[in-house]
């Protein structure tokens, strides 16, 4: 996962890695997902993971989010449609942060690497202000309050 987010002084970044959960859909025969069969997921991401590299940034982070009260950042997988535009996967679902839940919808690609494995990738903008969270702010560090999040996922067919 990769997070972007823009401050007076500079862009910061940030890439981490330990997404878990699951995801539930059915393929057809050449590859592509049912669109028609239900499908189900959930990701979570601890938050104590997120990393800018900057520990006086990273530290501010924490207090903002509150990490003890709110330990992880979900999303919760509720439908998978066609996009308008045929190039990907219209996908339905809420996002949790800081214990704030909202409906979001954004495209997804979805693309099966063997018999066992796909992968999903998708990007997606934030205001960190709609979980109710203020942007940090460090000495004369302001952040902008809209981030941009990139994700990759690996998934694996259980066993």
């Amino acid at each position: 996962m990769w997070i972007d987010a823009r401050s007076n002084v500079h862009p910061i970044h940030s890439t981490t890695d330990g997404l878990e959960g699951y995801v539930d859909l059915e393929l057809l025969a050449e590859g592509n997902v049912d669109t028609t069969a239900p499908s189900a997921g959930k990701l979570s991401l601890s938050v104590d993971r997120l990393r800018s590299g900057n520990r006086m940034e990273d530290r501010e982070l924490q207090k903002r989010i509150d990490a003890r009260r709110f330990p992880s950042i979900d999303g919760v997988l509720s439908q998978i449609k066609p996009s308008d535009d045929g190039d990907g996967y219209r996908i339905d679902g809420d996002v949790i942060f800081r214990g704030v839940s909202r409906h979001h919808e954004d495209v997804m690609r979805i693309s099966v690497v063997d018999d066992q494995t796909i992968q999903l990738g998708g990007a997606s903008r934030f205001d960190i202000r709609e979980f109710g969270m203020e942007p940090p702010r460090v000495l004369m560090l302001k952040v902008e309050p809209e981030v941009d999040i990139r994700v990759e996922i690996i998934a694996v067919r259980e066993a």
